[in-house]
């Protein structure tokens, strides 16, 4: 059994069923992407993983655990973050006072903060703040305004946010997006090495086949709501079901 587990999920709104019987499941230590053409159910499943919407049947499962009818701080709470298309950040905070707080936080329901009983709680928490942001790339950035970075490095800052959190899995809805080649390059490096250095899990919805081949362990293709091909890289590329489902090619 994978870390997370999709079992027969089917999802409509009105007479549009967007997901149907959709089965997939993700490695622990494992970049896994789901791709597919516009309309093809991505953001719809991403959004059942995270508590937004709440599927017609099936169950989704991480660590065994349902993660269906659970609020977001829940899901967090449980080992899950997500990175969102475009970067959910504190605009005018500084680059380091934008991880304390991720770091400082206690989700029980209610935001508050961390007991602190000593100045070296304090400080702790101040160094593995300054540690996420090294990991990141940022160290040189960290007294920036946060709305003052470019597009790549308020994903890098979300990302440090993020992993300040110890997640053991990253959803990750479309990381690239609206980026430079250069700024994509540097994310599919950075998430890489994150995935190496802390082994943690990465499901991604990706649009752009570079990030995808570039990262992916393996992928599952998704065609009007439902699973079509699920396989590594090297199989998927020229498969006939995908080609059918992108160019509208027959499939032999």
């Amino acid at each position: 059994m994978g870390i997370l587990e999709v079992q027969n999920v089917n999802k409509s709104f009105g007479g549009l069923k967007a997901l149907q019987n959709v089965n997939l499941s993700v490695e622990e230590g494992t970049i896994h992407a789901i791709i597919g053409p516009n309309g093809a159910g991505k953001s719809t499943l991403l959004n059942c993983f995270v508590g937004k919407l709440m599927p017609d049947t099936g169950s989704v499962l991480f660590n065994g655990q349902s993660l269906l009818g659970k609020k977001p701080y829940d899901i967090n709470q449980m080992g899950v973050s997500r990175v969102f298309q475009t970067p959910e950040i504190f605009g005018d905070l500084t680059v380091l006072e934008n991880v304390l707080i991720p770091c400082f936080a206690k989700r029980d329901g209610t935001f508050r903060m961390h007991a602190i009983e000593t100045v070296e709680d304090e400080v702790d928490i101040r160094e593995k703040a300054e540690k996420m942001l090294i990991d990141v790339d940022m160290a040189d950035n960290m007294q920036m305004t946060a709305s003052s970075l470019s597009r790549g490095d308020k994903r890098r800052l979300e990302m440090a946010m993020c992993l300040s959190q110890d997640p053991q899995l990253l959803l990750l809805d479309e990381p690239t997006a609206g980026m430079a080649r250069a700024d994509t390059n540097n994310t599919i490096g950075l998430l890489a090495r994150i995935q190496e250095r802390r082994h943690i899990t990465m499901a991604i919805i990706e649009h752009d086949m570079h990030v995808v081949f570039s990262l992916a362990q393996k992928i599952s293709v998704l065609a009007q709501g439902t699973v079509i091909v699920e396989d590594l890289p090297e199989n998927i590329k020229g498969h006939p079901k995908v080609k059918e489902a992108y160019l509208g090619e027959a499939a032999e």
